[in-house]
């Protein structure tokens, strides 16, 4: 039994990794917009940014998973920082030489070590500490990363997207398009030196987390984890679970500023619907907190329930009323999105027949719904506009009420075994 002073010490060292992905990732957002006018594409084309980033959590996760029973965590959370500090260097060349196929490899090597962070990360934080706790302490890190998540797109959207337009007909100046590269130059230039900086305070503090993380499981191949994995009921369905949520969240975030810069919903310029952006991810920072507190006091998966609906009944006020109330519904989605990922992360390791490793392996490949659901919310707005197109995310959260529900009649398995640090 490790003292209280060194686990918090740890979940606090684990916590600034949660903050650090938040940032990145939401970058995306206005990312989406300035390619679209950087490089002239079409709302699917656009979009392959955010696919280029997800699609690494379907091909990386498990390896990790691996990785991480091999090597343990924390040096396994130094070699993902290292990846994401050459993530940088390649961004910072695509942004140099106007390249957006570099860009897209720069999203996916980013992602594969951010992919390598969440598998370590997502379970360490839910084991640091009393197993009765664990919805409450995954919640409480993923306030942390709704906190990067609040900051990275209005960032994004000050460097990224002064004086670029991408309304039909609109024209794109050289002067906006060499403005717009060189503040992706910028970001990933200072984000290369929070990751060193970041680096350099885990390597610091690794023995801390090393001494409160819990045993790891002993070392399965790629294909047993797999295997284990999918013998699980309930592995599979958390899994589809978190691939309907994050596809339905960042397919609404990564369309966001174009949804706002529409004539028909706000019709404000391209920088200042990016910078509106970051009350949706502000939203679940929002979320999160309350939500922290209403999960030590209420039923998680009852919660769920709840947001998942009012979550899907605000797409449907989108799609059925448009015009300027939508935008502000739609950004408020955010604030219900907040709870979704960590509970129904630890729902499924309560509930899951497989191993921890395993089953969160599977969840983090399951993040890939980030890839595959915001092309095809691209071809239906490119096709029949922004606010149509909201009909894809309702549909993911009335399939996550469902999930919520069943959760609630399905006692936990082995809360204790699965979570337990001690």
């Amino acid at each position: 039994m490790q003292n209280k002073a060194t686990v918090r010490a740890a979940f606090i060292a684990v916590t600034t990794l949660f903050f650090a992905w938040g940032l990145i990732t939401s970058l995306i957002d206005p990312l989406v917009a300035a390619v679209k006018g950087i490089f002239t594409l079409t709302d699917m084309e656009a979009q392959l940014s955010a696919s280029a980033f997800f699609i690494a959590y379907a091909l990386i996760s498990f390896p990790a998973a691996v990785l991480i029973a091999r090597i343990r965590a924390v040096p396994a959370i130094l070699l993902a920082l290292a990846i994401m500090v050459a993530a940088c260097l390649i961004m910072l060349g695509a942004a140099n030489i106007a390249q957006y196929s570099l860009v897209l490899l720069g999203l996916f090597v980013l992602a594969s070590g951010i992919t390598v962070l969440q598998v370590a990360a997502n379970p360490l934080a839910a084991a640091l500490g009393a197993p009765e706790k664990s919805h409450f302490r995954l919640t409480l890190a993923q306030t942390f990363n709704s906190f990067g998540t609040f900051i990275g797109p209005y960032v994004g959207a000050v460097l990224f997207l002064e004086g670029l337009e991408v309304k039909e007909g609109t024209l794109v100046t050289d002067q906006a398009r060499q403005n717009a590269l060189l503040g992706i130059d910028m970001a990933y230039f200072w984000i290369c030196g929070l990751l060193l900086l970041l680096f350099a305070f885990f390597f610091l503090s690794r023995r801390t987390v090393a001494a409160a993380a819990p045993e790891p499981a002993p070392a399965k191949g790629i294909g047993a984890m797999i295997a284990d994995a999918v013998s699980s009921r309930w592995c599979l369905l958390g899994g589809a679970a978190i691939f309907l949520y994050v596809g339905a969240e960042v397919a609404i975030g990564t369309q966001m500023a174009l949804f706002l810069n529409d004539d028909g919903v706000w019709g404000i310029t391209l920088q200042d619907a990016g910078k509106f952006v970051s009350f949706y991810w502000g939203g679940a920072m929002v979320g999160r907190a309350i939500g922290s507190l209403l999960l030590a006091r209420f039923d998680a998966a009852r919660l769920l329930a709840i947001f998942t609906a009012i979550a899907c009944a605000m797409c449907l006020y989108v799609v059925a009323v448009g015009g300027v109330s939508a935008g502000y519904v739609a950004l408020a989605i955010g604030l219900f999105n907040s709870i979704m990922f960590p509970v129904i992360f630890t729902l499924t390791l309560e509930r899951s027949t497989a191993s921890e490793q395993a089953t969160s392996g599977f969840l983090c490949t399951s993040i890939v719904g980030g890839a595959a659901l915001p092309p095809l919310v691209g071809l239906v707005s490119g096709a029949t506009g922004y606010v149509t197109a909201m009909l894809l995310p309702a549909a993911c959260y009335a399939l996550l009420v469902l999930f919520a529900v069943k959760a609630s009649r399905t006692p936990p398995l082995r809360a204790a075994e699965a979570m337990s640090a001690h």
